[in-house]
Order: C-alpha cells, then sequence, then structure tokens
C-alpha cells in the first residue's frame, strides 16, 4: 500500500475527559451543545485534555467551563471508545469518566454549551442522545 493510502487510513486518536455530576438527590447534570451537524444534543460534560493535563484534572476543568460547576471525583468510571468521522477522517475517541459531587456554582457555562440542567435519572435518561452516555448514567444503579 501506497503512503497516501496508508495516510488516509490510519485513524486520529484523540482523548478526552469528563464528568457524570450526580448532586445528593440522585439528580444529573446534562448540557444540551451541538452536535458536528450542529444540531442540539443532550450529553454530558467532557473535552480534550490540554498539555500536560491529567484526565480527572482535564475532566474536572471542562464540567467547571461546561457547566459552571465546580466539583470533586468521587470515583473513576468505565473508560468509553468510539467512532466517528469528522473532516473526512476517522476518528478513535477515548474518554475517560469521573462520577463527581457539585461543590458550588461558581459561574456560567461558556459559549460551547446552550443550556445546563439538573435532571431526575429518568428524565436524563430520556434526554440523553448518546448510548455511552446512557450506560453510564444506567449504571448508577
Amino acid at each position: 500500500m501506497g503512503r497516501m493510502a496508508e495516510g488516509r487510513t490510519r485513524p486520529l486518536l484523540q482523548f478526552s475527559a469528563g464528568g457524570l455530576v450526580v448532586d445528593e438527590r440522585g439528580r444529573v447534570l446534562l448540557i444540551r451543545a451541538r452536535d458536528l451537524r450542529d444540531q442540539p444534543v443532550w450529553t454530558l460534560p467532557k473535552g480534550t485534555l490540554g498539555p500536560g493535563e491529567s484526565s480527572a484534572d482535564a475532566a474536572l476543568r471542562e464540567v467547571r467551563e461546561e457547566t459552571g460547576y465546580r466539583c470533586e471525583v468521587v470515583r473513576e468510571l468505565d473508560e468509553v471508545t468510539y467512532w466517528f468521522q469528522h473532516d473526512g477522517r476517522r476518528i478513535k475517541k477515548t474518554v475517560r469518566w469521573f462520577l463527581m459531587r457539585p461543590l458550588e456554582k461558581a459561574g456560567e457555562h461558556d459559549h460551547e454549551v446552550d443550556e445546563v440542567a439538573w435532571l431526575e435519572r429518568g428524565e436524563a435518561l430520556r434526554r440523553l442522545r448518546y448510548d455511552s452516555d446512557r450506560r453510564l448514567v444506567e449504571a448508577l444503579g
């Protein structure tokens, strides 16, 4: 196989971290953001690791930026790996997830998020678009 074909077929590897934030009443914190097609989507807060940043630190930062809540990590959850296409590239993304509890409302969500909502578990499961997000919430028991 030639170099060009090899370069086109090799997937791009991405690493993100996110938080499943649950309050003392068992409600789940969701964000309404935009998918790659600019469609609204309810999901869990997550984002890409910064240079030298640990997964836990990135998850805490992303939750703070996307929800306005300062949280603490309770424990690490199962990581999720999935594939998607973007700009003609195959991307393999691995997300490390952390169960978190909120400490305080520390500000507003950033421009990447349209809305933030605390939802009962059942309503959160109905709104979440991605199966991997639903599995994390279902695993809470």
